[in-house]
């Protein structure tokens, strides 16, 4: 192969250089929109979408929060007033609904799984209002916790060096085979970007589509990693795992899994003591806050019981844990 060819889903080879990212675009930029909402108070503000489906455009909910009109433009299009299908705070993401599209504009293919770190990407958008904009990267890293609504996270995040500015929410972080592997969601700074998961997007998306909402899994729980401080005061081998701080009333876990019973201050840090430590949820083992989001985020549904395997007391067990729904959003 040569230096600077890359080997697509179908066996093809492409080239990486600009041709190859010209390539990407070709394919799957008609299908990027850019989006502008206004207010009742008179502002206004902008993002990016993508075809999804028959007829309807993925972006962020924090794109369309609080508006009373959306309008949507492709490329070579005028601007078409929409209509906002469903939306979910808490993975940011909303679906429009547009009575015309573009006949050349394909909707696009979302990817199954997580790509690998340092997966060549395209990120297609209209970051400062200038429309069909394009910034190249790489996938810096997977399974991030992206900041949510009411102090949840958004779970299976991906980071991005592919450079991402005000107006490329809610468009497409796509791979070199014009796939979308995210929804991008944020900058965080120079060369650090985030975009909500492709799997993500195909658990909630559809739901909004039929329903208008997404209810998402909850275990009713406070919950923390099992730092070095963590793991001396709950005399702990090693620190992994998640520590379970309390267990909501009410909440799915509360008789389940047990909290902390009391604190002790180690080198001038109060820590909780006696709470559960979850070592795996199912077959899959869970190291960090992070796994644990993921899991719950991407394999439970409400109303599923799930097995929960914990150390407790010194030693280890099995519980079964009936999954909840989150509660609805506050202010």
């Amino acid at each position: 192969m040569a230096q600077n060819e890359t080997t697509t889903s179908n066996g093809s080879t492409r080239s990486v250089d600009g041709s190859g990212y010209t390539q990407v675009y070709d394919e799957v930029g008609d299908a990027v929109a850019s989006i502008r909402v206004y207010y009742d108070y008179g502002g206004a503000a902008q993002g990016s979408g993508f075809l999804y489906g028959d007829g309807y455009l993925v972006t962020n909910e924090h794109v369309v929060a609080g508006a009373s009109e959306y309008y949507v433009r492709f490329t070579d299009s005028d601007w078409q007033e929409v209509s906002v299908v469903g939306t979910d705070v808490y993975s940011d993401l909303a679906v429009l609904d547009i009575e015309s599209v573009p006949a050349d504009a394909p909707a696009l293919r979302l990817v199954d799984s997580t790509p690998d770190i340092g997966t060549r990407v395209v990120a297609i958008g209209n970051p400062f209002g200038l429309s069909g904009s394009v910034s190249e990267g790489i996938v810096s890293g997977v399974d991030r916790t992206l900041e949510g609504a009411n102090n949840f996270s958004i779970a299976a995040g991906l980071q991005t060096d592919a450079a991402v500015n005000p107006g490329n929410s809610g468009g497409p972080l796509v791979d070199l085979d014009g796939d979308v592997v995210g929804v991008i969601n944020s900058g965080g700074g120079d060369n650090v970007g985030f975009a909500i998961s492709s799997q993500l997007v195909q658990r909630v998306v559809p739901a909004l589509i039929e329903d208008g909402n997404y209810d998402h899994p909850y275990m009713g729980v406070t919950l923390q990693n099992v730092s070095p401080l963590v793991a001396a005061a709950n005399r702990l081998d090693d620190a992994s795992g998640v520590y379970i701080d309390s267990t909501l009333p009410g909440g799915p876990a509360e008789g389940v899994l047990e909290g902390s019973t009391d604190t002790q201050r180690i080198e001038g840090v109060e820590v909780g003591v006696g709470g559960d430590i979850v070592r795996r949820l199912g077959d899959t083992p869970i190291a960090t806050r992070g796994d644990l989001a993921t899991y719950l985020a991407l394999e439970t549904s409400p109303g599923e019981a799930m097995d929960v395997t914990v150390q407790r007391d010194g030693s280890t067990e099995t519980v079964s844990l009936t999954v909840g729904t989150r509660p609805e959003p506050q202010g």
